[in-house]
């Protein structure tokens, strides 16, 4: 066979350099497997060494009707060879299942982005339910994209049809098909999705097979179909990134791996009573899977008796977890009351979506703000803390289990659906590196003549905590006012006054660390601060600004209550504060009570997270 070669020269490599980073977003209806589909892409982008962020975003029906809009399930993913803090704001490429998920997703394409649509799914049965008046493959109305007509679902079961399997069966196979495809198109490796295939399949052999099959077949038709016009291959190189382990962690594993690795530091069993809601239950699934380090989980029947059973844990001498989102939260609040009167060690997460009531279940959002701070009968404040990302988690739950234990109080730490289920590569930590705070049961006896004390106070002005039937230290504790010191029940005006103010002062003097500025100077002429997920855009959003030359700074809070010392000025420095939030301004409000500055708001509550363009117009808006 002749061959010829041409070696690249600078200026043609030049012209066509490869790409950062690229946003892909596959989209189907919920039955399309297009989660496990994201899933094993972000698997393989992580193995080829890109830096990437996820968003699952996925219907809150258990199943919804098939074809329909409210049914459509998608997966995002912004991977590149640079630093990446969110999934992303317009898809380079939307991978189209059917004409539904084609519907509720190409508006948010780049102009001139790649959509690859599925056509054997564009029948006139699915374009009705998609409320397309005509088949939009074919009338024109995506000229301002590039568009590629697969039929993927007649490939695919031309792949599969050596393995028998019935047409139903054969089609669930289609999004290892698309996958196989995907995979060709970023240069990535099948290997790994193969490895796990046969792990997943493993008493089922000939599935197996069938999906990579099916793998094999999507990329071949990359590879062989000589494919003109806008499907070609791209390379993204890898990230660069220090030496050490790393793996890919959804904010619910970080944060359950940090659970544990707090009660460790701790010295403590951990126990975690839950009760399912999404997003929060992934927590619970993730728990239970580590029995060997002294990890109890308990499923509930509810979502009081699921706190009940972590405040009676926290009696008997574990660290007591509860997790929910905020409809389980409001019924947990009398209890939460219980644990703030009683002076138990308790860790408390709270995975927002929207809301009310039932609200928006699988949508992301920030509004149960007032809710952790302020949200109990009685005066009853609580230490609230709020992470960042996904990789975040891991330190911030660390953080609430040392606050818990140290001033023994309940920690609220508040994530959201968005950081929940998004993926992003974490190094593995050194936990020598983590200084360990051992809890001590007391059980040293009081003095000859005296009695045992269970509301006296160290100079933290946390009581000690003593595990029932420890001899010699029997005493009572709930949820009636407790006298000072002795815990016994007193109503005196005097002593409900005392306590109070006690309890306030406790966490109010927790000792944090100064607030630092994430980018930026630390006075000017304007400040974005954010709190939890929102870290991402605002951070690309203030360093697109400033290298625009625009004077902005970036700051962003992770303990919400109490507030770090220097917080307050700190943002007197700057001539406007600019607070965006997934929610109705509820941080602005608490920043403007606390510190009396001209916090001005930036909402929404779409149930979608901000993109960095939003933040970016809204910092020139500040600046006008």
């Amino acid at each position: 066979m002749a061959t010829a070669t041409h070696m690249l020269t600078p200026d043609e490599a030049s012209a066509d350099p490869p790409p950062e980073a690229m946003v892909v977003r596959f989209a189907g209806d919920s039955g399309d497997g297009m989660q496990l589909t994201g899933g094993q892409f972000t698997l393989s982008t992580a193995l080829a060494g890109n830096d990437l962020a996820t968003f699952p975003d996925f219907p809150a029906e258990i199943r919804a009707p098939q074809g329909t809009l409210f049914g459509v399930s998608a997966f995002q993913i912004n991977f590149g060879s640079t630093q990446i803090d969110t999934a992303g704001d317009a898809p380079d490429v939307l991978i189209a299942m059917n004409p539904a998920a084609l519907k509720t997703n190409v508006g948010v394409l780049k102009p001139g982005g790649l959509i690859i649509a599925d056509e054997g799914e564009f029948g006139q049965r699915n374009l009705d339910k998609a409320r397309y008046p005509a088949n939009p493959l074919e009338d024109g109305s995506l000229a301002q994209w590039q568009l590629m007509r697969l039929n993927i679902s007649q490939l695919t079961l031309e792949a599969v049809k050596p393995f028998g399997l019935g047409n139903k069966e054969a089609l669930r196979c289609k999004n290892m098909w698309t996958l196989g495809l995907a995979l060709w198109m970023f240069d990535r490796d099948r290997q790994p999705i193969v490895d796990w295939l046969k792990a997943k399949f493993a008493k089922a052999p000939l599935l197996a097979e069938a999906n990579i099959a099916a793998l094999n077949a999507g990329h071949a038709y990359g590879e062989t179909a000589e494919l003109a016009g806008p499907m070609r291959r791209h390379h993204v190189p890898a990230a660069p990134a220090e030496p050490g382990l790393y793996r890919t962690v959804t904010g619910a594993e970080s944060l359950s791996l940090g659970l544990i690795a707090g009660a460790q530091l701790a010295d403590l069993k951990l126990f975690f009573g839950g009760y399912p809601i999404t997003p929060a239950s992934a927590i619970l699934h993730t728990l239970s899977r580590y029995k060997e380090y002294d990890v109890t989980t308990f499923q509930a029947e509810d979502e009081i008796a699921a706190i009940a059973s972590a405040i009676g844990a926290a009696y008997a001498g574990s660290l007591g977890i509860t997790c929910s989102s905020g409809p389980g939260i409001a019924l947990k609040g009398e209890a939460i009351g219980l644990a703030i009167m009683t002076e138990l060690p308790l860790v408390i997460v709270n995975a927002q979506r929207g809301g009310p009531s039932t609200g928006l279940p699988t949508k992301t959002e920030q509004s149960d703000l007032y809710q952790a701070v302020y949200g109990r009968n009685g005066d009853a404040p609580v230490p609230v803390l709020a992470a960042r990302s996904a990789a975040d988690c891991f330190d911030v739950a660390i953080e609430a289990v040392r606050i818990a234990t140290r001033y023994m109080t309940p920690v609220m730490l508040l994530t959201d659906g968005y950081i929940q289920n998004a993926a992003e590569p974490w190094k593995v930590p050194d936990m020598a590196g983590y200084a360990p705070f051992p809890v001590e049961h007391r059980t040293e006896l009081p003095p000859e003549g005296e009695t045992f004390q269970p509301y006296a106070r160290n100079e933290s002005l946390a009581r000690p905590w003593v595990k029932p039937g420890t001899p010699g230290l029997l005493h009572r504790i709930g949820g009636i006012e407790k006298a000072q010191g002795s815990g016994n029940i007193d109503y005196s005006p005097a002593n409900h006054q005392a306590m109070t103010d006690l309890r306030a002062a406790k966490i109010a003097g927790i000792e944090l660390p100064d607030q630092q500025v994430e980018a930026g100077d630390a006075s000017g002429r304007l400040v974005v601060v954010g709190w939890g997920s929102t870290y991402g855009p605002i951070h690309q959003a203030v360093g697109r600004a400033r290298r625009r030359g625009l004077d902005v700074a970036h700051v962003h809070i992770r303990h919400i209550w109490p507030m770090p010392g220097n917080l307050g000025s700190l943002l007197k420095g700057y001539d406007r504060v600019l607070v965006p939030e997934m929610n109705k301004g509820q941080l602005k409000t608490l920043l403007r009570d606390q510190f009396l500055v001209d916090a001005r708001p930036y909402n929404k509550v779409s149930g979608q997270p901000f993109t960095i363009a939003e933040i970016e117009a809204a910092i020139e808006g500040a600046l006008a």
